[in-house]
């Protein structure tokens, strides 16, 4: 059975960081593209980054860009969400997703299909 389980969410005053991970207990978490996703209370679930198999090609959407870096370590089967300079509007619970193959890494990973979800990690910035 495959899971992906995050942490690293918790209460932080904005301007603060944090650090989510995401590890998949997937055997062949290598051929996965790899994503984080965002649901604030109320709003739609919100792609926020993503990274290719290799590591080498991460997409960050322009709303966190430059605040938020994706990464993965293949060998402990983890990615990660580093979160710098967190505003209030960044509180919600974020996901990590996982996408079988070569999807595109750009602003269209967040439409795709997404075969395997995390189940969340809650994350608080106040102010």
């Amino acid at each position: 059975q495959v899971q992906l389980v995050e942490s690293g969410g918790g209460l932080v005053q904005a301007g603060g960081s944090l650090r989510l991970s995401c590890v998949g207990s997937i055997r062949t978490f290598s051929r996965y593209a790899m994503g984080w996703f965002r649901q604030a209370p109320g709003k739609e679930r919100e792609f926020v980054a993503a990274i290719n198999w290799s590591g080498t090609s991460p997409y960050i959407v322009d709303s966190v860009k430059g605040r938020f870096s994706i990464s993965r370590d293949d060998a402990s089967n983890t990615i990660y969400l580093q979160m710098n300079t967190l505003k209030p509007g960044d509180t919600a619970v974020y996901y990590c997703a996982a996408i079988l193959g070569l999807p595109p890494i750009d602003a269209t990973w967040g439409s795709r299909s997404v075969d395997y979800w995390g189940q969340g990690t809650q994350v608080t910035v106040s102010s």
